[in-house]
């Protein structure tokens, strides 16, 4: 059975704070790398209604610099799915506070896979209905493969480097 975009659906706002910067007065990219993560574990879990966890994050684009000025909003939905992995977009939007400009500050595609009792289980199939949605969706074929293809580059570097 496929279940609908929208049921994997979640949301985050959050403010800025000087702990959250870096050096240059930007929000630091590990943080908002986690929050990415976190919320996208929470798309795969609620599409899955199984245990996930996070296999590779993919085409993680820092668009736009976020400052203590703006708060954040995030945004992740679980856009394609394999025999037990998921494909999760996350965007992030800034929104200046004072001003109410905003900007989509970053995008990231993360992967999960289900798992039940430590193997990896069947998750239920996608059914994208507006057109962002269809177009992401028909888009993570050639993602899915460009990450098979990366995976076995990364273990052939680990076998290599162990050689050392």
């Amino acid at each position: 059975m496929k279940k609908q975009v929208k049921e994997s659906r979640v949301y985050k706002s959050s403010r800025i704070f000087p702990p959250d910067l870096n050096s240059h007065g930007t929000l630091f990219g590990g943080k908002l790398l986690a929050d990415m993560d976190m919320l996208a574990s929470i798309a795969a879990t609620r599409h899955s209604r199984l245990e996930c966890v996070t296999v590779s994050m993919d085409t993680v684009e820092f668009l736009h610099p976020i400052t203590e000025e703006d708060y954040v909003h995030y945004e992740a939905f679980v856009i394609w799915t394999g025999k037990s992995s998921m494909e999760v977009f996350v965007k992030v939007t800034a929104e200046q506070l004072l001003t109410g400009d905003q900007r989509i500050a970053a995008t990231c595609f993360i992967t999960f896979v289900a798992l039940i009792d430590g193997r990896t289980a069947t998750v239920p199939g996608i059914k994208p209905d507006t057109e962002g949605e269809k177009h992401l969706h028909d888009l993570a074929r050639q993602r899915a493969q460009k990450r098979i293809d990366r995976k076995a580059t990364s273990e052939n570097l680990a076998h290599i480097l162990t050689m050392l």
